[in-house]
């Protein structure tokens, strides 16, 4: 048995979800964004700076649902299918992410994540990257598109709020195919529509938009920072389809970043990111007791806080010199021929994606 199998077979150990752990978590998340909600309300009437200071914790709570719904797309979270997406489907109420169409295509993202020969496949909009050459090779105002649309301002902090409020509610980049999960879009629709229709007759749709679009704002640029830094720092490595394998791409092609305990506890672990590529049926309250009792785990790109926040100037792949670089160090790289790209499979590979 290969290094390969050996160590997936070891992180299998913790692969089991524990049903008093999942519960727990299920209630402080989203009894605290409850509570934390509700106290915006309250004490909007008094102040709305008030009710705005609570705004980010709201979304702490929030980015914690998302990383439930997350697991429960990977079948993680809950033994029984069924609970799984009932409750998956309860936290994209809360996250305005389309329950089974994000699952099925953040699936494919586990097939193709860091194969520079998979990257136009379509299922992966975190941290699919050009290569130097293939910037080189763009006219000048694409370069300068692609360089604007990817500016740190732009791509973490205008667009997340316009993915998760307006994206989110059309199938846009829903194969036509998929017709379960085009449905499931409207059908999540139309009850965003009657719960805060209701609140909004409730309680007035003012007060509901001056709560709800603060927290959700927060919450989005955070949640999209976390998983697009993960696969984007200057250590992590991309590879063409015939050096590419689950294992390396899991150890290399993501990261492990370090947060402090509280953040650590806000972003369900998702810090461990590389234990759950190797393995995303573990639940994310087990990937830190993964991660200390396996010793190799311990030996792969890591990320402080500050480092996570600079990490995403890091654009371009250098394949000639097997590094992520930034724009300014792209521009004073020689120009090099694209090398032809490796054949790629018409399926993509889902790695332990849970279907």
């Amino acid at each position: 048995m290969g290094d390969g199998a050996e160590l997936r077979l070891d992180v299998r150990r913790f692969q089991a979800p524990i049903l008093r752990k999942s519960l727990f978590q299920a209630i402080t998340s989203f009894g605290g964004f409850g509570v934390t909600a509700a106290a915006m309300y309250l004490s909007a009437g008094v102040s709305y700076w008030l009710s705005l200071a609570l705004a980010p914790l709201a979304a702490g709570f929030l980015v914690r649902i998302f990383i439930i719904q997350h697991d429960c797309g990977h079948r993680a979270f809950f033994h029984h299918r069924r609970a799984n997406d009932l409750l998956g489907f309860a936290c994209s109420l809360l996250t305005l992410a389309p329950y089974a169409s994000w699952r099925h295509q953040h699936a494919g993202h586990h097939g193709v994540w860091n194969n520079l020969d998979r990257r136009e496949s379509g299922a992966d909009i975190y941290s699919s990257c050009l290569t130097v050459a293939e910037y080189h090779e763009l006219s000048p105002r694409r370069r300068w598109w692609h360089r604007t649309t990817r500016h740190p301002i732009v791509a973490n902090i205008l667009l997340p709020p316009l993915v998760f409020l307006g994206l989110y509610r059309v199938p846009f980049d829903t194969p036509r195919a998929w017709r379960r999960e085009r449905r499931a879009v409207y059908v999540t629709d139309i009850v965003l529509v009657a719960l805060f229709g209701g609140l909004g007759l409730l309680l007035g749709f003012g007060e509901v938009a001056s709560v709800q679009l603060p927290i959700m704002i927060f919450a989005s640029i955070i949640g999209v920072w976390l998983f697009s830094v993960q696969h984007r720092a200057a250590t992590t490595r991309w590879a063409r389809q015939d050096d590419w394998d689950a294992v390396s791409a899991s150890l290399q092609g993501s990261t492990y970043l370090r947060l402090p305990a509280v953040l650590q506890w806000f972003t369900g672990n998702i810090g461990y990111h590389h234990i759950h590529h190797l393995n995303p049926r573990i639940p994310n309250y087990r990937l830190q007791e993964c991660h200390e009792s396996i010793p190799r785990l311990r030996d792969v790109p890591t990320l402080s806080l500050r480092d996570g926040l600079s990490a995403l100037r890091y654009a371009l792949w250098d394949e000639d010199h097997g590094r992520m670089v930034m724009f300014r160090e792209a521009d004073h790289i020689p120009a090099t021929p694209m090398p032809a790209a490796g054949p790629a499979p018409a399926t993509a590979r889902i790695a332990q994606s849970g279907d």
